[in-house]
């Protein structure tokens, strides 16, 4: 069974929209690992900073399986979709990985560009998989972190702990 990368952020009710995120996330696929949070500045307009963080579980559904159950979540949170990509959000789970899969899998490229272009991205999941290696580039997270020259957001860490969350309702 592949290990699978999500990235989470929100910037609306943003510590309960993440909370209620890694409930369903865990709810959905048990054990997760999950990186430190780190609170940045919106990106692509002008709004409320982000927090974001990474969490990773090992799963046997499909891409589109995994992408379909995020997107629930991401509903569940109150998330409203419009025609702009960069806009507020309560929730926003991107799928990062899938395994080592590359290339379009049922119209969803793997992995996510956002891997090479965000430091609110690579920074947590190197956190978590330092060692592990980008299915194209070959490189591990951490170099890839290390030798980062995309945009030189400030991460600033942000204290939430996800461990009383394990037994909360899911409805708040």
């Amino acid at each position: 069974m592949p290990r699978v990368w999500v990235s989470l952020g929100s910037n609306q009710a943003r510590e309960r929209s993440l909370r209620l995120g890694v409930r369903h996330l865990r709810r959905a696929y048990g054990d997760l690992l999950l990186s430190p949070v780190y609170e940045c500045a919106a990106v692509g307009f002008a709004g409320e900073p982000f927090l974001n963080l990474v969490a990773g579980f090992v799963t046997s559904q499909s891409v589109p399986e995994v992408r379909a159950r995020l997107r629930a979540i991401e509903d569940a949170a109150g998330r409203v979709r419009g025609a702009e990509k960069f806009a507020p959000r309560t929730l926003d789970l991107d799928l990062l990985t899938y395994g080592m899969a590359v290339g379009q899998i049922e119209g969803y490229e793997l992995p996510s560009a956002e891997i090479l272009r965000y430091a609110f991205v690579l920074r947590p999941l190197a956190d978590l998989a330092n060692q592990e290696t980008h299915p194209v580039t070959g490189r591990t997270y951490g170099d890839l972190w290390r030798h980062f020259t995309g945009e030189a957001l400030n991460l600033v860490p942000y204290p939430l702990d996800f461990s009383m969350d394990e037994t909360a309702p899911l409805d708040g």
